[in-house]
């Protein structure tokens, strides 16, 4: 595709992208991830540069990842003197990127989309937001943050929706349709693919999960939303089954972040020693090798009651495995066909969440059935190359915007 909008000298030239997230790798956020993957699959189309937050002052404020130059503004979260610091870096970070970019490509809401939209009208630079996150990056949510949050969300040129969920919240606001899509997350289906019996064996033998029982997944950061919890305790009633199974939780128990419950995982680790099961109960942490753990497991669970498009759900379901998810609408089901490709259960209910996943374990057929189906569901319209088409996309001016 090309982009016949942007010339330099009177000749085309790819258009300049700067993508603003909450965090990017190392650290770990939706957004980032997505960035990160998409702007490879774009890679000689389209010159991106990141602009992101971060917790971790070890990292560098300057480095190339992949080829692609990222600034980190580093912030504490917990320290209102830091979070002022950090916006006079951000606005100088923004002065400098935006001059020579063609688009700001911001993803999700936050307090820095004010200043980022700012800085990018000034410059006449067209903003492109992807809404990524169920309850925050919804209209009456951010209305709630005030009227320059309100101003700099409904002045944005385009609106990528990951799930319908978002995109419905936004029509409701009575904002115009012509200016948003439903543009989901996207993986690397080559990275998150199957692995056969085999392979399982080797992964877990490498990554010291056990090997003879099944193990239960879960990837997410431990928040009252994520609910791991629920899966927790739909865990011990199968182990009150007899069915024996380990559960491993990938992802952050302990985060500056503030939806991170540092009580949570330190709840579970005391109940599984009192009922002798600690042997039983993995936490691998944080991890940039998600889709090894996904394929040495036999299921994944996500018990979550708030979700966007859950990109943990779709890494799962890429590498063929059956999955347990929370009904949630527009979301999980946009993904999970009820008993064709996995298995919706009611949120919060962690003995319908044990119904299910028992369920899968008895029937290996019926399990490896849904995991195929899962997978073509994944690698027929979530790869990171598809999506990729359509950010390109949304980076050229329809002719309908320029209307009122």
């Amino acid at each position: 595709m090309t982009l016949p909008p942007f010339r330099a000298n009177g000749t085309h030239r790819a258009p300049r992208v700067l993508m603003v997230t909450g965090a990017y790798y190392p650290e770990i956020s939706s957004g980032g991830l997505q960035c990160q993957r998409v702007t490879r699959a774009l890679a000689g189309r389209v010159e991106v540069q990141v602009l992101t937050t971060a917790v971790a002052p070890a990292l560098a404020s300057r480095e190339a990842i992949d080829g692609v130059p990222v600034t980190r503004i580093f912030v504490n979260v917990a320290s209102t003197v830091s979070k002022l610091e950090a916006s006079v870096r951000l606005l100088a970070a923004l002065l400098r990127l935006t001059r020579e970019c063609d688009v700001v490509h911001i993803h999700g809401c936050s307090t820095k989309n004010v200043l980022v939209t700012a800085v990018a009208k000034l410059r006449g630079r067209r903003v492109v937001l992807s809404l990524h996150t169920a309850g925050f990056d919804e209209p009456d949510a951010v209305r709630t943050s005030g009227r320059l949050a309100w101003w700099a969300f409904r002045t944005a040129d385009r609106y990528l929706g990951v799930s319908p969920g978002l995109v419905n919240a936004y029509l409701a606001a009575g904002l115009s349709p012509a200016r948003i899509e439903h543009v989901p997350n996207g993986i690397d289906t080559q990275i998150f693919n199957p692995a056969d019996a085999q392979e399982r064996d080797a992964l877990r033998q490498r990554l010291g999960l056990p090997r003879p029982r099944p193990l239960v997944m879960f990837v997410g950061f431990f928040s009252q939303d994520k609910q791991p919890h629920v899966l927790f305790e739909a865990w011990l009633a199968l182990q009150a089954q007899h069915i024996d199974t380990t559960l491993v939780f990938v992802g952050a128990t302990t985060s500056p972040y503030f939806e991170v419950d540092d009580g949570l995982a330190q709840r579970m680790r005391e109940e599984a020693r009192r009922r002798s099961l600690a042997d039983r109960l993995v936490f691998a942490g944080v991890t940039h090798d998600v889709h090894d753990y996904l394929r040495a497991a036999n299921v994944f669970a996500l018990p979550s009651r708030r979700e966007g498009l859950p990109v943990a759900l779709i890494e799962a379901m890429a590498c063929g495995l059956p999955c347990v998810a929370s009904r949630l609408a527009g979301s999980t089901d946009v993904l999970i066909e009820d008993n064709a490709n996995g298995l919706l259960v009611a949120e919060g209910d962690p003995n319908a969440m044990a119904a299910a996943i028992a369920s899968l374990l008895r029937d290996p057929a019926r399990a490896a059935a849904f995991g195929a189906a899962a997978r073509a569901t994944i690698a027929g319209r979530f790869s990171a190359n598809q999506i990729a088409e359509r950010w390109l996309t949304a980076y050229v001016p329809a002719p309908e915007e320029s209307q009122p």
